[in-house]
């Protein structure tokens, strides 16, 4: 299980705020709902699942502000791969949380 983070940036928007792309970018995640588990940041996305899911999620996410007719997308992906032992989201934070 993997878990990427990610921020998807249209360029040469109308104004500053881009909330409305992020609306409809999780709009097209819940397609992937039974494979991937999403939660959304106040600067990013975070999913978590199979690589290969996530590779196919970021592809089409990164496409959804071109279909609303931006001409230019930069995507920043980080991803944790963690094949020593299964972990999640809740995991990461819990452990963190612990030790607070």
């Amino acid at each position: 299980m993997a878990i990427v983070d990610i921020t998807i940036v249209p360029i040469g928007t109308e104004g500053p705020s881009v909330k409305d792309y992020v609306v409809h970018i999780h709009k097209a995640l819940k397609q992937y709902e039974d494979r991937v588990k999403v939660q959304l940041t106040p600067m990013s996305t975070i999913l978590e699942g199979e690589l290969s899911d996530l590779f196919e999620v970021i592809q089409a996410i990164h496409e959804v502000p071109f279909k609303e007719g931006i001409q230019r997308v930069a995507t920043n992906i980080r991803i944790d791969d963690r094949r020593d032992k299964a972990v999640n989201m809740q995991d990461k934070v819990r452990s963190v949380q612990e030790k607070l």
